[in-house]
């Protein structure tokens, strides 16, 4: 009998060879379809996949045309990689199919062997995503790209003649484009899948659950920036079971960004996610160039990064919400960014309305979106501890410097986690607020107390201490009553007995030197004009006017306390001809901030004249504009302020009765426990905070307003003005840091360049590779040397790392010793695949030298590879 070795899909029909590969489960199917392109047919038919995805309630989102198929395989794919799976009852919930009706106890142990399968599926999950990071390479090999970029590199670099300089720098710019794309993409580090055939709205709906616990068990996180001041003290803040992410302001890119929350989330969605960072009514100071506001907030990497941020989210069906600690809810350009970011990703997004001004005193305000059961600050932070951090910001950063400088070498990985929570608790515990004024207050009123009994020389001392206390204490609340006037941060924060202190203490200076204004006549009306305003606070324009009053009272009280506290003893010693200073020394320090004062005096008039008959249809805009066009008083105090602040420093060190002078001035309850050059630092804020009030104005302001155009124009000078400063801020922060590493690093060039700033350091282990013949899976390397990578954005410094310790000391001393530098546009990098000899490396190739780096940890080398790649091709397109 002959016998015949043939296909059988060939021979047979069509629906015979689809029955027989219909008793294959889908891991076979899939093998089957690598055997030739007949079963690849086959086995992608609808008919085959269907009946497989439908079992477990995962329905085509779309209906497929009529010549495609694969699209119910495909479906079936994307479902396992995300485990997108419904059962019977989520499946009838959201599809409307049709399930038998069952009994109470029927339906509660149908949800607790859910619940249970639910868990045991995500738990093996997990570990399987765990063994397979572990066991295969995150990054890709790249070694065939290697071998086509060094066989083209090195002979043109040895044979290009100086004629040639314009195409080697074209191949040079080919080459190390081409070594960034040889790199693996994220998606390979992760393990994470895309599916283009579903959308975000699409496998988001599957997620979809009406039992309570599941929605309970999802987390609360929060993402905490390292620009913000005194961020440890932040930490500490954070509530139990709030899971808290803290990340670098410089150094790292939108996607490292995206690497941390996948880490910290595990898997989990979030029922809310916080982002405290930098920012203003306009923009988010989200990291180190990345400025995310309404002009680029559609570009494809920043939607790119907001989609990704909000699937991580609850919906908002479910409750879920993203937590902007940002004021972008007072002003028109912030409400927009909110709206774009809620379309973009179908995430509720909330901030706060920033109608209080102050240091990071917005976060404490009325907050925009729907009401929740709680604030969104009470979500993640203990509201006291936050109200702390929010006034003494200044103080807590200043003390937290040394802190850092001798905890860094002790703790270094544990420093974010353990260090930050004691020296945050440790200020909390010894810097509350509330019990500073209360010690002040009792101390001034015993002290004031036994005066008046050594006087009186009284037979009973009790009693006449007891008297004297309790008439002090009704006439000072008699004085209080017309003079303290609570910003508005909701019930809670303004019944606070430290939210009454603190504004008593705003408005009531307590030394009698320095009480000028409330014998002043205007300081009476400003009361009463702030009274009558806060009386009609029902409507949102009335109460930025208010807070702009407000704000403006005190902050021309602290200039009129320079010039009290300050400059009125010194003239006077002056003329009796014993001078703490010479008149040169008084007019270099104090002429331009005198002249500021002049300039607000006459400002806070003309607002007080024109709201002492306030309306809705009054205007305020036009001071402003009159106010912006007399900035060159400012503009000379920011010129000669590193003038003033070295005068000051000269003249403490070489005049002991000016040095005497301010020991007794500063840092007093006078001076609100500030020095001389902390209060110089009041000027460069307050145009941050007269931006923001400006553009709630003009928020709050209908469109037909007559004052709108006004506004807008004062806006546009106020902005222009706060650039000058912030650019002035920016280049003597670049010249400071560059001048510290250049002072660490011996034998380190000239680093100050125009528009050069650092990205970041990165510490990593120098290797030699042993036996470059053997294939990259075998080879051995052997460690050498440390070094430290010092990124910038046009070039990458390389130095030797040594470490010294010094005996009966725990701590350290690290010393860098200069080694090369290389342009980034010249700078070819190359991964190493992870062996059992070798983990986290790569290659960094110069013109002339070459570094086998190791970093430390997995996510150090991602994050640094991420961040060395978004600054080569942003040196490239300049």
């Amino acid at each position: 009998m002959h016998v015949a070795k043939v296909d059988f899909s060939t021979v047979l029909p069509r629906f015979l060879s689809l029955h027989i590969f219909s008793f294959l489960n889908p891991k076979d199917l899939c093998v089957a379809a690598q055997v030739s392109w007949p079963w690849k047919f086959l086995t992608e038919q609808d008919c085959l996949w269907m009946p497989k995805c439908i079992r477990f309630g995962w329905f085509l989102p779309y209906a497929p045309a009529d010549n495609e198929y694969g699209a119910w395989k495909h479906h079936y794919v994307a479902c396992v990689s995300n485990l997108d799976w419904l059962t019977p009852r989520e499946a009838a919930a959201v599809y409307g199919t049709l399930n038998e009706p069952k009994t109470g106890d029927e339906e509660l142990q149908e949800r607790q062997r859910e619940k249970c399968l639910r868990k045991v599926i995500w738990e093996k999950i997990a570990l399987r995503k765990k063994e397979l990071l572990r066991v295969r390479p995150p990054w890709g090999s790249g070694t065939r790209c290697w071998r086509l970029l060094e066989s083209r590199y090195q002979p043109r670099l040895s044979q290009t003649s100086r004629g040639r300089v314009g195409l080697q720098e074209a191949v040079e710019k080919q080459l190390v484009s081409a070594s960034l794309e040889a790199l693996p993409r994220r998606s390979k580090v992760s393990g994470s899948h895309s599916y283009p055939l579903l959308s975000k709205k699409s496998w988001r709906g599957v997620y979809k659950n009406d039992d309570s616990s599941s929605r309970a068990s999802q987390p609360h996180i929060v993402l905490i920036s390292s620009r913000i001041p005194a961020y440890e003290v932040v930490v500490d803040s954070v509530r139990a079971g709030v899971i808290s992410v803290v990340y670098e302001h410089s150094g790292l890119t939108l996607e490292s960004l995206l690497y941390l929350v996948e880490k910290a989330l595990d898997g989990q969605r979030a029922q809310s996610l916080g982002v405290f960072s930098d920012g203003n009514s306009r923009e988010i100071h989200l990291l180190q160039g990345y400025k995310i506001g309404i002009k680029n907030l559609l570009r494809p990497e920043a939607r790119d990064f907001w989609e990704r941020l909000g699937s991580y989210v609850a919906p908002e069906e479910e409750g879920g919400h993203v937590d902007l600690f940002v004021p972008l809810g007072a002003s028109e350009a912030g409400m927009e960014v909110l709206s774009q970011l809620s379309q973009l990703t179908g995430t509720l997004f909330t901030a706060p309305t920033g109608i209080a001004t102050g240091s990071y005193q917005h976060i404490l305000s009325d907050w925009l979106g729907r009401p929740w059961e709680r604030a969104p600050p009470s979500i993640y932070f203990s509201e006291s501890k936050l109200q702390v951090w929010s006034s003494l910001t200044d103080f807590l950063e200043d003390t937290l410097k040394s802190a850092r400088k001798q905890l860094s070498p002790l703790f270094k990985e544990l420093q974010k986690n353990i260090s930050g929570r004691m020296i945050g608790q440790f200020v909390f515990d010894t810097m509350n607020m509330a019990n500073i004024l209360n010690n002040q207050g009792i101390a001034q009123a015993l002290a004031e107390g036994l005066t008046e009994l050594s006087k009186e020389n009284s037979d009973k001392p009790l009693e006449f201490l007891s008297y004297f206390l309790l008439k002090k204490c009704s006439k000072k609340s008699k004085d209080l009553e017309g003079n303290v006037v609570l910003t508005e941060r909701g019930p809670e924060a303004a019944s606070g007995p430290s939210a009454k202190e603190r504004n008593v203490m705003e408005d009531n200076p307590q030394d009698k030197k320095s009480s000028r204004s409330q014998n002043d006549p205007n300081f009476e009306v400003l009361v009463q004009l702030e009274k009558k305003l806060q009386v009609d606070s029902a409507e949102k324009r009335t109460k930025v006017v208010r807070e702009l009053l407000q704000s403006e009272r005190r902050y021309v009280q602290m200039l009129e306390m320079l010039r009290d506290v300050y400059v009125t003893p010194l003239r006077a010693a002056l003329s009796s001809n014993r001078a703490i200073l010479s008149a040169a020394n008084i007019q270099i320090i104090f002429s331009d901030i005198l002249q500021i004062l002049s300039l607000n005096r006459q400002f806070l008039d003309n607002l007080r004249d024109r709201l002492r008959e306030w309306g809705p249809a009054h205007c305020v805009g036009e001071i402003f504009t009159k106010f912006g066009s007399q900035l060159n008083t400012y503009t000379n105090f920011f010129n000669n302020y590193p003038v003033v602040l070295k005068t000051i420093e000269k003249c403490r060190e070489m005049m002991p009765a000016f040095r005497a002078f301010l020991k007794r001035r500063d840092k007093t309850v006078v001076t609100k426990m500030l020095s001389l050059p902390e209060l110089l630092l009041y000027p460069s804020r307050r145009f941050e905070e007269y931006l923001n009030l400006l553009y709630a104005l003009r928020l709050h302001t209908p469109a037909e307003h007559v004052d709108r155009g006004a506004l807008t124009t004062a806006i546009d000078h106020i902005k222009k003005y706060k650039d000058y400063i912030d650019q002035m801020k920016q280049d003597i922060n670049m010249k400071e840091q560059l001048s510290d590493i250049q002072r660490v690093i011996w034998g380190c060039p000239p680093l100050s360049e125009v528009n050069r700033y650092l990205i970041r350091v990165q510490d990593v282990a120098q290797l030699h590779c042993c036996d470059e013949e053997r294939s990259s899976s075998s080879r051995l390397y052997e460690h050498t040397r440390d070094l430290s990578l010092f990124l910038f954005n046009d070039a990458l410094l390389v130095s030797n790392r040594s470490t010294s310790h010094t005996p009966f000391e725990r701590t350290s001393k690290s010393t860098h010793q200069f080694i090369a530098s290389v342009a980034l546009h010249r700078l070819l990098i190359e991964d190493i695949s992870d062996t059992k000899y070798i983990k986290n490396a790569f290659i960094l190739q110069g013109p002339k030298c070459e570094w086998i780096c190791a970093t430390e940890g997995e996510d150090d080398k991602f994050l640094w590879l991420s961040v060395l790649q978004n600054a080569i091709r942003s040196s490239m397109e300049k």
